[in-house]
């Protein structure tokens, strides 16, 4: 399913499709998560990925490309598929070569097993790890009152445009230069 979700999403000629494919797509590869004891690691795929990246997908796609409903498989499509298959194919070297295919046993580290995978990377967050969390978080919150700052300074702009006739919210015209302050300005100059 994750790869005729992937082919679909790459060869179909209706952009909204091609975003719907991309979202079974990364509604599998969550179960892919699922299956490897990873629970955390699957509900932030679907939430962030699935939930907002591909919704931010379709903005874009509706809003940008009004006319641009489908489109045809680009020229270096053939340069792609090939490039595909190479990359596979070291991926299956390295996956046999490693011995990685031919190993069993728990695939995370042994606390995974004691307690469940959300509640060890809650447990590193919150201990081992709470300096750089709350250093992220800052930097976060920054980020988010510089955009609502930004925000409103172009509003701000927008609205002090039809009362002053500028268009950028500042004044219509240039401060205006008087011929007598240039002349009392000459005067003041000292002398050399």
């Amino acid at each position: 399913m994750i790869l005729g979700g992937a082919t679909i999403a790459i060869t179909a000629p209706n952009l909204i499709y091609s975003a719907l494919a991309l979202l079974v797509t990364l509604i599998h590869v969550a179960g892919i998560y699922i299956l490897l004891s990873a629970e955390f690691v699957a509900a932030v795929q679907i939430i962030v990925y699935a939930g907002a990246i591909l919704v931010l997908y379709l903005f874009v796609l509706m809003i940008f490309s009004e006319h641009q409903g489908t489109q045809a498989l680009h020229t270096s499509f053939p340069v792609g598929v090939s490039l595909g298959f190479i990359v596979l194919a070291e991926m299956l070297m390295v996956y046999w070569g490693t011995g990685a295919a031919s190993d069993g046993g728990p695939l995370g580290p042994p606390v995974w097993a004691k307690a469940g995978n959300t509640q060890a990377i809650g447990a590193l967050l919150y201990t081992k790890y709470l300096f750089p969390f709350e250093i992220a978080s800052i930097i976060l919150l920054v980020a988010m009152v510089g955009a609502i700052t930004l925000g409103k300074r172009s509003h701000k702009a927008k609205e002090l445009a039809p009362a002053n006739g500028s268009t950028n919210g500042f004044g219509a015209h240039p401060a205006q230069v008087t011929p007598v302050s240039v002349e009392h300005r000459r005067e003041e100059a000292p002398r050399v």
